[in-house]
């Protein structure tokens, strides 16, 4: 190889494993390259060198320079600090076909050289369609950074940065790229994703590729409503009524089971037989009726000599939650008397007559057009919840999650991944399900429920989906700015992972142990990144790369950015009404107004002239 050859970096000088030991040529003293009209920086930490060798070319990424590079066999007055380098090989090309991994291994002496756009096209294989462009890398930015679309879903991924990194932006732009590329109407227009915003930042970013649910909509958005009947058994009591012994899970399970069996008695459900219903299969029943045939058995009492009549005063009302009234109990042998098969449940059905009254639920205990009557009759089945969720026009789904009690959260996030989940599940054989319309679950503030202290409800499903989401064509997304706080499990089947700006050790410290690659010189960048710009490595990206992410238009941004308090506070104060602020908190709403200020708008119409003067 001609070493005038304006790529030429230095010579290999030690080799161990993928780990390889550059010396670097006299000629380089600037720092600079100029390749084909294009200014490359050389011996930048996370910039790409090439191999040659002969038929085919190793590629790997440089981690780390300086003294510290150089062979120990060296006398220290000898080495030339600034002349080596360490590259970490990730994979070879053979012609115009890249692979990751290695088949050969350099030797002693062969020359080094920079990566130029035309070996970029070899790695990333620009003509191929799942290639999905995010960025450019942070040495050149004249090169584009591309993922590949199919392994960042099915082999799930994570990104993951400090707060004011830029990970609500990063997230926002890799949708966008997804399914509206820049300069073109859409990428992928089939696209299935759904998007679980806790603070309500997408919402803004994402309104004209996204069909928007919120507990408390705002116009033109859809109510979020999640039907308690879909969940599992034990899933939808915890919610309910806390923790329970076995007896009384029993209870609850039990006539639960019995108001689904008359439900699909009175009504043709399609896919149900009778003989094959759970307590826990998706069948409607009423929590109403649920709460008066309990509180009914357990309030009872009797008379008579054989202690078997009820002393009814007054029937209750199941749709009022109104309970019946019984005699009280009298002491002796004259009643009337308790009912001794009671299961000692009264406290708990308080509990949920509580949360039935508390207008905070509605979302999953009234939902809307899927809440059941008494009978277990509802207006829509979850065909038509689902067709909304997955199955509308537009290709990402935003969940926003900004209005549930927080207490609350885990539990919903959890039964909202639990519907999506089964159902993508026992439909893969169908046009409809994830086999043949995969979809990609993205999970923001993903620490807050998925830490190993969070419980169960999701931490177990979304655990559940990093093991086999892929063989049904369930991809996950984790978004998180504390790593370190994430399950283990979960983090490490992220078979992609995009690191941004990461200050805390314990943080790093998980980035680095989940890292497929050797990588350990590259991952001491975190700390130093600047907004927007990450490491990207793993199953998407053939090559570990540092890349500076594009940031969307400014009305793509989502709302995350730090206020301007200098321009704020040098502005003179305005009239202020800590009223409406008051009507907002109550309304945990942020558009609630004090007053309801009705405007009637008349039609004015212009004077038409009769031409006298």
């Amino acid at each position: 190889m001609n070493k005038n050859d304006p790529t030429f970096l230095g010579t290999v000088s030690a080799v161990s494993g993928a780990s390889v030991t550059v010396k670097l040529a006299e000629s380089l003293a600037s720092g600079l390259a100029i390749i084909n009209g294009h200014t490359h920086r050389v011996g930048q930490v996370g910039s790409f060198v090439r191999v040659p060798q002969g038929y085919q070319d190793l590629y790997g990424v440089v981690c780390e320079v300086g003294a510290t590079v150089a062979p120990p066999a060296i006398s220290p007055d000898k080495i030339d600090t600034g002349r080596w380098m360490r590259v970490e090989l990730a994979g070879e090309a053979v012609g115009s076909r890249f692979e990751r991994g290695l088949s050969q291994h350099p030797n002693i002496n062969d020359t080094v050289h920079i990566v130029t756009d035309t070996d970029l096209r070899k790695i990333y294989g620009y003509g191929e369609s799942d290639q999905v462009s995010i960025g450019t890398l942070s040495s050149s930015e004249n090169i584009s950074v591309r993922l590949s679309l199919d392994s960042l879903v099915t082999r799930h991924s994570a990104i993951l940065g400090s707060t004011g990194s830029g990970k609500s932006t990063t997230v926002s732009s890799i949708l966008r790229s997804i399914v509206k590329p820049i300069g073109k109407d859409f990428g992928a227009p089939g696209a299935r994703i759904i998007l679980l915003d806790i603070h309500g930042e997408y919402s803004s970013a994402l309104s004209d590729v996204a069909k928007i649910f919120r507990v408390a909509p705002q116009p033109g958005e859809n109510a979020l409503h999640v039907p308690y009947w879909a969940l599992e058994t034990n899933e939808l009591l915890e919610i309910l009524v806390g923790k329970l012994t076995e007896n009384q899970e029993i209870a609850f399970a039990d006539k639960i089971f019995e108001l689904k069996n008359a439900a699909i008695q009175a009504q043709n459900f399609p896919g149900i037989d009778p003989r094959s219903l759970t307590v826990d299969s998706p069948i409607p029943f009423s929590l109403h009726q649920l709460w008066y045939d309990l509180i009914d058995f357990e309030t009872m009492t009797f008379v008579g000599p054989q202690r078997d009549k009820p002393a009814l005063n007054a029937e209750g009302n199941a749709d009022t939650l109104t309970p019946p009234q019984y005699e009280p109990h009298a002491m002796g042998n004259t009643g009337p008397f308790l009912n001794q098969a009671a299961k000692g449940i009264r406290r708990q059905l308080n509990l949920l007559r509580s949360r039935l009254l508390d207008k905070r639920y509605d979302f999953i205990l009234h939902p809307g057009q899927w809440e059941p009557r008494t009978d277990g009759s509802i207006e829509s089945d979850l065909d038509v919840l689902l067709s909304g969720w997955l199955g509308h026009e537009k290709p990402i789904t935003i969940l926003d999650l900004s209005g549930v009690p927080s207490p609350f959260l885990v539990r919903l996030i959890g039964s909202i991944l639990r519907i999506i989940y089964d159902a993508l599940f026992w439909s893969r054989e169908k046009t409809e399900g994830g086999t043949l319309r995969p979809l990609l679950i993205v999970m923001e503030e993903a620490h807050r429920y998925l830490s190993p202290d969070s419980g169960d409800m999701a931490l177990s499903i979304v655990q559940r989906i990093a093991k086999e989401g892929r063989k049904y064509g369930v991809g996950a997304m984790i978004i998180s700015q504390r790593p370190a706080e994430v399950d283990e499990t979960i983090l490490s089947q992220c078979g992609t992972l995009i690191a941004l700006r990461l200050s805390n050790p314990a943080d790093r410290g998980r980035v680095k142990g989940a890292l497929p690659d050797n990588l350990a010189g590259l991952m001491d960048l975190l700390p130093v990144l600047r907004t927007g710009e990450a490491i990207i490595t793993g199953e998407a990206a053939r090559l570990p790369v540092r890349c500076r992410i594009t940031l969307p238009s400014e009305e793509h941004q989502p709302k995350s950015t730090d206020p301007k308090v200098t321009e704020a506070w040098s502005r003179r104060r305005i009239a202020e009404g800590y009223d409406r602020v008051v009507a907002s908190w109550r309304a945990q709403s942020t558009t609630a107004t004090v007053a309801d200020r009705k405007i009637v708008r008349i039609p004015v119409q212009d004077q038409t002239s009769t031409g006298e003067e």
